[in-house]
């Protein structure tokens, strides 16, 4: 891929492969959907927390031993896109339960189709934070860019913003990195492409509605 280096794409693994066929098999309940996609979640938080910049600090263990251990050398913020990147925030809150969440509201207009911008809450530190920005679904790359812009405006440097992704389509991606060369992005899976619904094939359907059980009936038909 020539975008070497920016793009984390999760070793594809049986095991990867297992969680990706529980959810994305149409009649996942809401159940078996959450529950497996928070292990992948986890597994892309913890690919994502090993680009965070570290320090050394030391600890004695209970023998007397100096143990030479690593601390985080500036905070981090996980920053949802809502409403399916609200999805990874209990897995952060796990991996890092000091850490402060920001929000931000974009919403696709229905006549124009474009993304537009209605509200941000970040905490007051956050230019200099390393930002985690959770958006599952990176499919025309619209809203991610968006929410990118609201970062860059409140002071975040590109340098500092890793995207927490669940699926990517290959344009979305090419999109994110020329607007962005110096972003990183962590994926579970660089999809085939989309259809012209822009949906991402072979896809997952609407990830924030299957995440949070708010569609009609069990299964997406």
């Amino acid at each position: 891929m020539h975008h070497q280096g920016k793009v984390h794409v999760l070793p594809v693994t049986p095991y990867l492969t297992y969680l990706h066929t529980k959810i994305r098999d149409k009649h996942a309940d809401l159940r078996t959907f959450t529950h497996f996609s928070d292990q992948v979640i986890r597994q892309l938080l913890i690919k994502a927390s090993e680009l965070l910049p570290y320090s050394d600090q030391s600890v004695t263990t209970p023998i007397g031993d100096i143990y030479p251990g690593k601390a985080l050398s500036q905070g981090i913020c996980g920053v949802s896109v809502i409403r399916a990147g609200e999805s990874m925030e209990g897995e952060f809150k796990q991996m890092f339960p000091e850490q402060p969440i920001g929000k931000i509201l974009i919403q696709r207009d229905k006549v124009t189709k474009l993304p537009e911008y209605f509200y941000c809450h970040f905490p007051p530190t956050i230019a200099q934070q390393t930002v985690l920005l959770f958006e599952p679904m990176l499919a025309t790359g619209g809203s991610l860019l968006k929410a990118i812009d609201v970062l860059l405006e409140h002071g975040v440097a590109i340098e500092n913003i890793i995207v927490v992704n669940f699926l990517t389509s290959p344009a979305g991606l090419d999109r994110l990195l020329t607007t962005h060369p110096a972003i990183q992005l962590v994926t579970s899976s660089v999809e085939d492409a989309m259809n012209e619904e822009a949906f991402m094939r072979p896809g997952i359907g609407d990830f924030g509605d299957r995440y949070f059980g708010t569609y009609l009936g069990q299964t997406h038909e």
